[in-house]
Parts: structure tokens; sequence; C-alpha cells
């Protein structure tokens, strides 16, 4: 078995702007693994928010035992973007070896398309409202915010898009006082969830406070072993497959999150469609799926997912799984 790593560059459509910065390129990390005549891949994206290079990821991946297995993946990494893209690798490898689709590998339903939020990035009030009108006929919008001045940015995407449903994702932006003054106007506005509203390290304010609108755990979220941390402070979680390290651990993450009473979010860095292809099974039944990132490219997988108005498809045999 070999297993190689190669560094893709996807440009996007436009600049995606967060609280922590701006890009206007995905870069990825493609892991190829081949056994015989059959080649299975994935794909991850390194994250700075998590320590994590493309220099840094590669050089975990490289330094793998030969004949690697799912099971020994997770003695071999922790969780994070280079098991990610080995582990779907490893299903891909699988599936294809065995004819079979990577679900019903996995013992599950046959997949069908889920409905997927759109994200407008962090912009000027004006320019946010011009991008949520551009975008008003999209069921589902999730606004990037994260700076004590927010208000006029979250009214004015309302005004751009009244009937969406929307969703807003502060990237650990806010203080405590600064959610606890916005969160009945995101109530008001009709915000269905906001993600992420403290730092990580800091979200224990979240206890005791009143939550009008469910707040989703992002970055305080990674694997089953997040899952004590959360209690009393999130009413979601945030389910990506960079955190959790792939898709084995995504699929047991939202077992056991359903089971302690956790609605289910499934996200996505910005990254090709092969990053979001084994997100889809995981988004199967979500309260929210957030698998845009194909939709931000200008360029994309030679067999991309399918996206329409029924939500996200299924990949193709030709992408994954």
């Amino acid at each position: 078995m070999t297993i190689t790593v190669t560094r893709d560059v996807f440009r996007l459509a436009e600049a995606f702007t967060i609280s922590r910065g701006s890009r206007t390129e995905a870069k990825v990390l493609t892991v190829r693994i081949r056994r015989g005549q059959v080649t299975g891949w994935g794909e991850c994206v390194p994250y700075a928010r998590y320590d994590e290079t493309l220099d840094s990821v590669t050089a975990e991946i490289e330094a793998l035992p030969e004949g690697i297995t799912r099971a020994g993946l997770y003695d071999a990494l922790p969780a994070g973007a280079a098991r990610n893209a080995v582990d779907c690798a490893l299903w891909d490898l699988e599936s294809k070896a065995a004819g079979q689709r990577a679900w019903e590998l996995a013992g599950l339903p046959a997949p069908g398309p889920e409905i997927t939020a759109y994200t407008l990035s962090l912009d000027s009030p004006e320019n946010m409202e011009a991008a949520a009108r551009k975008h008003a006929a999209r069921p589902l919008l999730k606004i990037k915010l994260g700076t004590p001045d927010d208000m006029p940015r979250l009214e004015a995407v309302r005004r751009g898009a009244p009937k969406s449903r929307i969703i807003v994702d502060a990237n650990e932006g806010w203080s405590a006082e600064v959610y606890a003054d916005l969160a009945p106007h995101l109530q008001r506005l009709g915000v269905a969830l906001v993600e992420q509203p403290l730092p990580a390290g800091e979200d224990e304010a979240l206890i005791g406070m009143k939550r009008p609108v469910p707040v989703c755990a992002d970055e305080s979220c990674h694997d089953r072993a997040s899952l004590p941390g959360l209690k009393g402070k999130y009413d979601v979680v945030n389910i990506k497959l960079d955190k959790t390290g792939g898709l084995t651990e995504a699929l047991a993450l939202r077992e056991a999150a359903l089971a302690e009473g956790y609605g289910i979010m499934v996200g996505c860095m910005v990254g090709s469609s092969l990053a979001m292809a084994p997100a889809v099974l995981v988004a199967q039944g979500a309260q929210v799926t957030d698998l845009d990132g194909p939709l931000l490219l200008a360029e994309d997988r030679e067999t991309p997912l399918v996206f329409d108005q029924s939500g996200v498809h299924p990949p193709e045999t030709r992408l994954w799984g």
C-alpha cells in the first residue's frame, strides 16, 4: 500500500472574509492511497486556528506506517486534518475494493440531498445587504459576524433576504457581554442558530446564560472527547470532518451527541467537493447542513457534487465512496 500527498489550490469565486481574516483561494491536501490496482482518495484543509499547516499535516501523513488501517489510524494520529484525509481515503479505497457505496459499508441507509446553508462573508452592512439580496432565493443563509459592531450587519442581511432562514457564525468573536446584548435581537430577527459566540476557552460564561436562540459548539467541539465539556453551554454541535479526524469519528460523534440530546449541524472548511462528499453521509437528517464549500469556489474537482433546489446530493462514485 502506498500513500501520496499532494497540494491543490482552488480559486475562490470572490474573497471570503471571517473575523480572523480574508482569503482568495482554498489550499488543500489531497491524499491518495493505492492498494494493488485500487486507489482511494480524500481531502483535508489544514487550519491555522488548530496550529495546522500544509507542511505539518503533510509530515503527519507521510510518517504513517505502511499498511495503516482505519482502526490503526485512530491510534496513530489525533483528531484533525491529517487523520481526516487518510480516513476518508481509506473509506473510498474500501468502497471501491468491495464494489459497494461507502454508506453501505457503514451500514447506513442510502443518503439523499440535504438543503445546505450558503455563507455570506463578513463585510460592511451595505455590502452584506447586497449579497443577501443576491442570494435571497436561497432557503438558508449563514452570516459571518464576530465583531463588536455586528448589529447593523445583521439588520442589513435580514432586509436583503426577508424570507430566508438565517444562521449566524461569530467565529469566537464576541465577549459574553456582547453576546448577551445581541441575543434578544437575534431572536427578534428570526435567527435560527448562532455558532460559537464566545472563544472556546472562555465559554464557561454560557452556563446559566439565557439562550433564546440555539447555540452551536464549533471550535469547542472536535470529537466525542469534547462532549463532557459542552454540558450546560450548547444546544447543538457542529461536526466537521477536519475536526473529528475523519468520517469514522464523525459518525460516532453524531450518534453520541444525539444520545445526549444535542442537535446536529454538519459543517465544513472551505474546500472542494472531495472534502464535502463524506460529510454528506453525516448530514443526513441534521438540524443544519453547511456544506457550501464548493459553491464558494471558482473551480472544483472534475466530478463535483451536485447542488440544486433539493440541496447538496450524495457523491457519484467517480468522486468518492
